[in-house]
């Protein structure tokens, strides 16, 4: 979640709405002056009112205020009137008081939601931005330039919504809030100026790009809106936009032979007639374009295509291969050609990015990778799989290249695996695992799971099969993943459940077991939590602080690295430090960054590492030594965060050695946020 401001200093846009009128001309200017009178005397009668009788008040508000925001000229008028709502209690107990830590990513799904109530809050919450903003509104906890950055936000993600009309769906579900919506969006867009709205977008859009998911149909659907609304003469965008064009040109227009967006026939139709030369030209453009943004166009898939049938000697430079990458292709050429003849299409063009890091990580090299890939090519779905596959990812390339291509892009790429919008962290966390550190055990999952829809794995000694199961913890089966996720979550999700329900009787955290028999023999057996599983209470903080430094700290660890990735959880909070919930996450190494301070790095299966936890701690994704995928945070922040851990029970460290200073100063953090409301009551240093 990313809560914080920034600072953009584009001067306001004069407001092209006028203030309600006071001498009212015409029926609808006569309306909204009928509707503000409501408005005024219900927010007064509700600003006077003893707190007991607030409540009953404030229906009268927000039935007036959804009136207003229904006529023309109502965003202004509420606009005028948002401090003074404020002021009465409009905000009170909800997150919209403190706009200082309010999500744009939440705005838009909030104005959809259907619910008037949460309508008119999140719309009034614009409004109030727009006046602070304007300087009509000296807020305590928002600046001009904090709320400025916060509106390009919201209107960044909902750029659409700017330039399209309801779609037929919209009119159906949400009737005139479909317009209310785009009203509103539009009065902020002209009040706050087009022009940082595509910087704030582009700018996210390459912050994610930074972290290499796998899955990036939205950024590309992104860029594509953008590209076409930057080209409408209809549409003025201002001069903003200008880091845009290396994502079109990587995406429509990469080389010479394609600027112009042709259409892949055509590209097909000049590749034909090149000679040597031109091909290597084409090459190395597009790999250079891809290495450089994550992005793969539809017109290299076509390239690829084209050179494995006539030029395949140039296929090391079309993937931008390191020494390791061509040494890869040149020991096994037969199989990447075969898998790019299988998997590589306009459609499925992304694979090629997962395969030019599979061929640089040398995952080749593993003795069972080969021969497991060239079964997978082989390998026919069971009917019950193809048909998911089609239902999500609907015609063109079949299944099997869908899948195949899925796991390309897997084992090139270990930390781009999201969990999408699912609550299935453990499994999406395993697949990274296994795909980073265990390859073909991953490749054997694939082939269970495709093949027989069944995936068997033991807990203790004793089978437990995935159609066996009772339920996991998704209620659903998602549908917003990567095919090899799509395929193994189901699976894994409802093997996880069972393995905790036989923990069920045990006294602890199931964990404790379930996490080194669930992700493999190299997750460390001993295991420390400091949480009370019964009460929900911190425990043993002390000691628990000096165990991970021992196991984990250089300093303290005798400057052992971390060999294998590790388990573990945290307590995500939110930009006020407020507990969320628990979450799986994967701690992969420890080191000092280029400033010199002790991190940890770890993978978040959450599809976007970059988040702000409060009171000071935010996940650095990039600009801190982070490789792609990962995240990091300072040694003491992440322990802040930290409830469960694994380590080697035979190499202790030193524990004792931590300054006592250290250990305060991360249950600080702790007492600060997700702790508050632990610790026992009054619990002393010597109870924690």
């Amino acid at each position: 979640m990313r809560h914080e401001f920034g600072d953009d200093r584009t001067p306001l846009a004069q407001p092209t709405e006028e203030p309600a009128a006071t001498d009212a001309s015409t029926p609808a200017d006569r309306a909204l002056t009928s509707r503000l009178a409501q408005l005024d005397h219900a927010a007064e009668a509700f600003a006077t009112a003893p707190e007991f009788t607030k409540s009953s008040k404030l229906r009268r508000v927000l039935d007036s205020l959804h009136r207003v925001l229904s006529q023309s000229g109502g965003c202004a008028a509420i606009r005028e009137r948002a401090e003074l709502l404020e002021n009465a209690g409009l905000f009170a107990g909800s997150d919209w008081a403190q706009p200082d830590i309010l999500v744009p990513a939440f705005v838009g799904p909030s104005l959809r939601s259907g619910n008037n109530d949460t309508v008119v809050l999140e719309a009034t919450s614009e409004l109030r931005m727009v006046a602070i903003v304007a300087g009509e509104y000296d807020h305590p906890a928002a600046t001009p330039e904090n709320a400025r950055r916060f509106l390009s936000q919201v209107l960044a993600m909902n750029l659409e919504v700017l330039f399209t009309a309801p779609s037929e769906a919209e009119r159906v579900r949400l009737g005139r809030t479909a317009h209310l919506i785009r009203d509103l969006f539009g009065y902020v867009a002209e009040q706050i100026g087009y022009d940082s709205v595509l910087d704030e977008l582009l700018e996210e859009i390459w912050r994610v790009l930074r972290q290499r998911p796998i899955q990036v149909d939205n950024v590309k659907a992104m860029v594509t809106r953008i590209a076409i609304y930057r080209d409408d003469p209809t549409v003025d965008l201002g001069t903003s936009g200008q880091g845009l064009d290396r994502l079109t040109t990587a995406l429509f227009g990469t080389t010479e032979a394609c600027r112009e967006d042709p259409g892949v026939d055509v590209y097909r139709s000049r590749l034909a007639v090149m000679d040597s030369e031109a091909l290597q030209f084409e090459a190395r453009g597009f790999a250079r374009a891809m290495h450089d943004t994550g992005l793969v166009s539809p017109y290299h898939a076509t390239l690829m295509r084209h050179l494995v049938e006539n030029n395949s000697y140039v296929l090391a430079e079309a993937l931008g291969l390191s020494d390791t990458g061509r040494t890869c292709l040149q020991r096994y050429p037969e199989l990447v050609q075969r898998l790019v003849s299988e998997t590589v299409y306009p459609e499925t063009a992304q694979c090629l990015y997962g395969l030019a890091l599979l061929l640089d990580r040398g995952t080749l090299y593993e003795p069972p990778v080969v021969p497991s890939l060239w079964r997978q090519i082989s390998l026919k779905l069971s009917p019950k799989v193809r048909e998911r596959m089609l239902v999500a990812f609907g015609p063109g390339p079949d299944p099997e290249s869908r899948l195949l291509g899925g796991l390309l892009s897997m084992l090139g790429q270990p930390l781009g695996v999201g969990q999408g919008d699912n609550p299935t962290c453990q499994s999406a966390r395993a697949l990274s695992m296994w795909a980073y550190n265990d390859p073909d055990y991953l490749l054997q999952m694939v082939v269970w799971a495709a093949r027989d829809d069944e995936i068997v794995m033991h807990f203790e000694g004793q089978p437990i099969s995935s159609t066996d199961s009772v339920g996991g913890v998704a209620t659903t089966d998602p549908v917003d993943l990567d095919p090899v996720s799509l395929l193994l979550v189901p699976h894994l999700d409802r093997i996880y459940a069972e393995m905790v329900r036989r923990c069920a009787d045990r006294e602890g955290d199931p964990h404790r077991w379930v996490n080194p028999e669930f992700h493999g023999w190299w997750s460390a057996r001993e295991f420390h939590i400091n949480v009370d599983v019964a009460t929900g209470n911190l425990i043993d903080l002390d000691d628990f602080i000096r165990q991970f430094h021992a196991s984990y700290h250089p300093a303290y660890n005798g400057g052992q690295p971390l060999i294998h990735p590790q388990p573990a959880g945290v307590a995500v909070t939110d930009s006020a430090a407020r507990y969320i919930g628990w979450h799986a996450i994967a701690i992969l190494r420890v080191t000092a960054d280029p400033d010199g301070i002790m991190r940890v790095y770890f993978f978040n299966p959450n599809n976007d590492s970059g988040q702000d936890w409060g009171d000071g701690v935010v996940v650095g994704t990039a600009g801190n030594g982070e490789r792609a995928g990962e995240g990091s945070l300072p040694f003491d922040q992440f322990a802040s965060r930290l409830y469960i851990f694994h380590a080697d029970p035979l190499e202790e460290g030193e524990p004792d050695k931590i300054p006592a200073e250290d250990v305060e100063n991360i249950i600080g953090f702790i007492e600060r946020s997700w702790g508050a409301d632990r610790l026992p009551r009054g619990a002393s240093e010597e109870d924690r």
